[in-house]
C-alpha cells in the first residue's frame, strides 16, 4: 500500500484530501507544522508528498528545495496560489506536479495514481531508488557528444562527471535522446511523460527543459543538444 504524506494546514482541505485518499487505498498521514516535514520526510517511508505552498513554519517553496536535494518521490504541490509565476516557480524547485485550489478530489487522486505508476515504473519498483543495472551499463547507451546517457540504468554522464537527474527530469531527456531530430511540442511531450493532458503543460516541460539543459548544455543559454524550435517546441540533435 503506498504512503502518502499529506502536507496542509487548512484542517477542512487535509481532511477531504485524506478521506479521497483512504477511500482509493492509500495509508496517510498529515503535517500541519512546515518545520516538521523534512525530517519526517527522511525519517518516514513515504512514496508521495502532498505540499501545500502557504504553511506555518516554513514555506512549500523551500520544503520542495530541501527535499528534492536529498530523496527523489513525487511532489505535487496543492495550493491556492494560481498564477504562473509561482506555478513555474513550484516546478522550477523540482515539483512534478501543480494542483490549484479549489481541486475536484477524483482528480486529485487521479493525478496520485498516475504520479505513483510513473515513478514505480522508472524506479522498477522502488520509488526511493534507480534500479541497480551497472552490469548493463553497456548496453542501452545514447553518446551525444560528450553526454552518454545509460537508459537501463538510468545514469548520465558529461565526460566521466555522472550528472543527477530527478525521475521526471531523465525520463522527458531520455525519451527526446531516442527520438533524435524530431520536433515534439510541450503538450505532446507534456502527455508522452506525465501521461495525461493538462492545463500547465506548457510550462510544466518549459521548466523542466531549462533544468535539464543546466545541466547538459555547455552554454545553457544557446543549447546545442536540446534546441528550441520556436512556435513547434523542442527537437533534440543528435
Amino acid at each position: 500500500m503506498s504512503k502518502i504524506l499529506i502536507v496542509e494546514d487548512d484542517n477542512e482541505i487535509a481532511m477531504l484530501e485524506k478521506d479521497y485518499l483512504e477511500i482509493s487505498g492509500y495509508e496517510t498521514e498529515l503535517i500541519q507544522d512546515g518545520c516538521k516535514v523534512v525530517d519526517a520526510v527522511l525519517a518516514g517511508d513515504y512514496d508521495l508528498i502532498l505540499l501545500d505552498l502557504m504553511l506555518p513554519g516554513s514555506s512549500g517553496y523551500d520544503i520542495c528545495r530541501e527535499i528534492r536535494d536529498k530523496i527523489d518521490i513525487p511532489i505535487l504541490m496543492v495550493t491556492a496560489k494560481t498564477e504562473s509565476i509561482d506555478k513555474i516557480r513550484g516546478l522550477g524547485l523540482g515539483a512534478d506536479d501543480y494542483i490549484a485550489k479549489p481541486f475536484d478530489p477524483a482528480e486529485l487522486v487521479a493525478r496520485v495514481k498516475s504520479h505513483l505508476s510513473r515513478y514505480e515504473r522508472l524506479a522498477g519498483g522502488d520509488l526511493k531508488k534507480k534500479p541497480a543495472l551497472d552490469t548493463l551499463a553497456q548496453q542501452g547507451t545514447i553518446q551525444i557528444g560528450n553526454l552518454k546517457i545509460m537508459t537501463l540504468s538510468y545514469k548520465a554522464y558529461r565526460g566521466e562527471q555522472e550528472i543527477k537527474f530527478p525521475n521526471r527530469e531523465f525520463e522527458l531527456l531520455k525519451f527526446l535522446a531516442m527520438n533524435p531530430d524530431i520536433v515534439f511540442s510541450k503538450e505532446q511531450l507534456f502527455v508522452k511523460i506525465w501521461g495525461y493532458d493538462y492545463v500547465g503543460a506548457s510550462a510544466t516541460v518549459m521548466v523542466h527543459i531549462n533544468r535539464i539543459r543546466e545541466k547538459i548544455e555547455e552554454d545553457p543559454s544557446n543549447p546545442k543538444i536540446i534546441e528550441t524550435v520556436w512556435g513547434a517546441g523542442y527537437r533534440l540533435n543528435a
